[in-house]
Order: C-alpha cells, then sequence, then structure tokens
C-alpha cells in the first residue's frame, strides 16, 4: 500500500520544540519531492516547508525561517520537520505530501501538484 504517514504531533508550550516525522511505504521516499503543510482552524491550508527528491534543496515559507527545519533519512524513509521556537500561531494540523513529479525550489517551494498525502498530525502550541 503507498502512503504517507505524519506523527509527532502534540502540545507544547511556546518557545518549545516539536519533531515532526513523514514516513512512506511502498514507494522510496528519497526520489519525491516532499512537502509539509498546515492548516489551522478557519484558515486555508499554507505551504510550510519543501524539500526535493535530490540535492535536498529545501524552501520555507517566511513566517517560519530560522525556526523550522526539514531534513530526511533515506534509510527510514522519512522526512522530519524540526521545529523550535513555537508560537501560538503555530498551531495548526500538519500534512505532509509528497510526488515524484513535483519539484521543490529554493526560490518558489513546490512546483506541480502532489498526490500522496497523509491524513496529518495536530500540532497546538499553548501555555
Amino acid at each position: 500500500q503507498v502512503q504517507v504517514e505524519e506523527s509527532g504531533g502534540g502540545l507544547v508550550q511556546p518557545g518549545g520544540s516539536l519533531r515532526l516525522s513523514c514516513t512512506a511505504s511502498g514507494f522510496t521516499l528519497n526520489y519525491y519531492a516532499v512537502g509539509w503543510f498546515r492548516q489551522a482552524p478557519g484558515k486555508e491550508r499554507e505551504e510550510v516547508s519543501c524539500i526535493s527528491s535530490v540535492g535536498g534543496s529545501a524552501n520555507y515559507t517566511d513566517s517560519v525561517k530560522g525556526r523550522f527545519t526539514i531534513s530526511k533519512d533515506n534509510a527510514k524513509n522519512t522526512v522530519y520537520l524540526q521545529m523550535n521556537s513555537l508560537k501560538p500561531e503555530d498551531t495548526a494540523v500538519y500534512l505532509c505530501a509528497a510526488d515524484a513529479r513535483a519539484a521543490c525550489t529554493v526560490e518558489r517551494g513546490l512546483v506541480g501538484n502532489m498526490n500522496y498525502w497523509g491524513k496529518g498530525t495536530l500540532v497546538t502550541v499553548s501555555s
């Protein structure tokens, strides 16, 4: 079965950290562009970060630059999103998506449609 699954969400205080994982099954994630998205209540889904299939080029939305880091572990078929200095406005359901035909560019982020989506993991930043 081809799928991606997120994990690592939870409740954290402002200023805290979490590491989200996006693990693929049924395909090799290294050959796919991978993106992290988030959707807060009442808001549209936004792209947070992406990483390219080769070379490891990454992109971040302005609101998370300097706080979030995307990385991949090919041996574990997993892409991570390390989130530091979390703020209440980071509260959202975080989803990962992957596609072999999409690309992640440093300048523009993800280009192309994402076909494989996880169900999401909830991150709540609150004191």
